[in-house]
């Protein structure tokens, strides 16, 4: 893969982590809850092949999908 497309690939996968994040930070808040430390861990958005790993304690993206859809209320519940 040339230097260019990894950047691209890097980039990419970093925005879709800080999206990841605030719909997290969102659907927290929503909840009342507050992370503080919040955000990507910035080491693993280094290197050849990004993790984008949000860092709330470390989770992966497909987890932190996960709890955003957890801690979200289910519309007409209640």
């Amino acid at each position: 893969m040339a230097m260019a497309d990894r950047r691209q690939v890097t980039e990419d996968w970093v925005e879709e982590a800080e999206r990841v994040r605030d719909e997290l930070r969102d659907a927290l808040g929503d909840a009342g809850v507050t992370l503080p430390s919040l955000g990507l861990d910035a080491a693993s958005c280094a290197g050849s092949v990004p993790l984008a790993l949000i860092d709330l304690g470390r989770c992966n993206v497909a987890t932190a999908r996960a709890l955003t859809a957890a801690v979200r209320p289910v519309e007409g519940a209640g």
